[in-house]
C-alpha cells in the first residue's frame, strides 16, 4: 500500500515538507506549524538529495528549504524540484538576509525566503501565500532583489492575457484572486503562469514579479 497521501484540495490542509540539516530547526518548525490546523507536515529531510526524493514521493504543496546543507545544498535542490514539479512552491530558509545564496535561490525558483528567526505569524502567512501562488516581498527584499536578480535578456513576447496575469502576480494576488479577477479557472491561471515563466526563461514567480517591475508594468515597494 502506498504511503503517499493525496495532494491537497482547496479545503484540505496545506501539505508542507521541511528540509534542514539541523534537527532542532526541523522539530521547532514541525511543532509550531502543528499548532495550526491549516497545515499538514508530510515529511522531513536533512539535505537537498532527500528533498528531491521526498518531493517526488510525497508531492507537498510547499517546501521549507534550508540553503546550506551537506550532500546537496538547498539552491541546487530548489532548481531540480522546480524543473520537475513546477506547481510545488519553495520557500528558502536562511540565517542571514544578505546571504548571496538567497539571490541564487530566487533564480532557482524559490517563491520567497524567510529568516530562521521569523516570528510564527509571519511564517504562517508566508506559507499560506506560497501555497496560493502569492508573491510577497518586503520593500527591503524587493530593493535587494531588483539590484541583484537579472531580468531575461531577450524574452519571448507575452500575449495580452499573459501580461494581465503577470501584472496581477506582481501585485501580489493569489492564483484564486487572479482567477476571480479575470473570470477564469485556477487551472487556467496556473497554465498562464507556466507559459509566462517559460517565455521569460525564468524559474520563479518572484523573478516574474521583478521583471514586471523592471518593464514598468507595476511599481515595487521602495525601501
Amino acid at each position: 500500500m502506498s504511503d503517499i497521501i493525496p495532494a491537497s484540495t482547496d479545503s484540505s490542509p496545506i501539505r508542507v515538507l521541511i528540509v534542514d540539516d539541523h534537527a532542532v530547526v526541523r522539530q521547532g518548525l514541525k511543532m509550531f506549524l502543528g499548532m495550526d490546523s491549516s497545515f499538514e507536515i508530510v515529511g522531513e529531510g536533512v539535505n537537498g538529495e532527500q528533498a528531491v526524493e521526498l518531493v517526488n514521493r510525497l508531492m507537498p504543496d510547499v517546501v521549507l528549504m534550508d540553503l546550506l546543507m551537506p550532500a546537496m545544498d538547498g539552491v541546487t535542490a530548489i532548481g531540480i524540484i522546480k524543473q520537475q514539479h513546477p506547481d510545488v512552491e519553495l520557500i528558502a530558509l536562511t540565517s542571514v538576509l544578505e546571504d548571496n545564496a538567497v539571490i541564487s535561490a530566487v533564480r532557482a525558483g524559490a517563491i520567497g525566503y524567510l529568516l530562521k528567526d521569523t516570528e510564527l505569524p509571519e511564517l504562517v502567512r508566508a506559507i499560506k501565500a506560497a501555497a496560493a501562488g502569492q508573491v510577497q516581498l518586503s520593500p527591503k527584499a524587493a530593493a535587494r532583489l531588483m539590484r541583484e536578480v537579472r531580468s531575461p535578456d531577450s524574452p519571448e513576447k507575452l500575449t495580452d492575457r499573459e501580461m494581465d496575469v503577470l501584472r496581477l502576480v506582481a501585485q501580489g494576488l493569489s492564483n484564486k484572486e487572479i482567477a476571480l479577477s479575470l473570470d477564469v479557472g485556477i487551472k487556467t491561471v496556473k497554465t498562464h503562469v507556466s507559459n509566462i515563466l517559460a517565455k521569460l526563461g525564468i524559474a520563479s514567480r518572484t523573478q516574474a514579479a521583478l521583471y514586471a517591475a523592471r518593464i514598468g508594468l507595476v511599481e515595487m515597494p521602495r525601501e
